[in-house]
C-alpha cells in the first residue's frame, strides 16, 4: 500500500464529505465506499490495498483528455467507461486535481437531476459563473508524483 494511494483516497473522501447533502455507505461490496448526492452515485473509493483508485463521473470529452494527459487516469472501473474515470496515484495527480474531480462529479449529478426535472435545492453548491472543470491540461501543475503543496 503506497502513501500516495492512501492520500488520494483520504483527499477524495474529505472533498466528498465537505459537499452538501452527501451520504455514503457500502451498498455493493465491503471494498467499495460509495458517495451519493440525491441518491445518485458521484464517487467510489476502493479499499483494495493493491488497487487504490477513486472513480468519478466526468463529461466524455473531458474524460478522454484527462486519460491522454495522465497515465494514472483511465476509463471508469465498475461503471460506464464513457461517463466515468478512475484516478490512481501517479505523476501529476495532485490534491487540487482530486478535489476538482470530486466536485465536478458532484456538480454533474446535481445538474443532471436539474435537467431531468428534479427540484434543485436552492442552497446546493454551485460554481461561480464561467468557472468550468476540468481546467485545460496545460494549466495544471505537473509533478513527479503525488504531492501536496506542503510536501518536501
Amino acid at each position: 500500500m503506497s502513501a500516495a494511494g492512501d492520500r488520494l483516497q483520504v483527499t477524495a473522501r474529505k472533498a466528498a464529505l465537505a459537499l452538501p447533502d452527501v451520504s455514503h455507505g457500502r451498498p455493493f461490496t465491503p471494498g467499495l465506499d460509495v458517495y451519493k448526492v440525491a441518491d445518485k452515485v458521484f464517487l467510489i473509493v476502493t479499499d483494495d490495498p493493491d488497487e487504490q483508485i477513486i472513480t468519478v463521473k466526468c463529461e466524455p470529452e473531458h474524460a478522454r483528455a484527462l486519460e491522454r494527459g495522465y497515465a494514472s487516469i483511465s476509463p471508469g472501473r465498475y461503471l460506464d467507461k464513457r461517463h466515468w474515470i478512475s484516478l490512481g496515484p501517479g505523476r501529476g495527480i495532485t490534491k487540487r486535481l482530486i478535489n476538482d474531480a470530486v466536485e465536478h462529479s458532484y456538480d454533474l449529478v446535481i445538474d443532471g437531476r436539474h435537467r431531468a426535472g428534479a427540484r434543485r435545492d436552492p442552497v446546493a453548491r454551485t460554481r461561480p459563473p464561467g468557472e468550468r472543470w476540468p481546467r485545460p491540461l496545460g494549466h495544471w501543475p505537473a509533478s513527479d508524483g503525488f504531492r501536496f503543496p506542503n510536501d518536501h
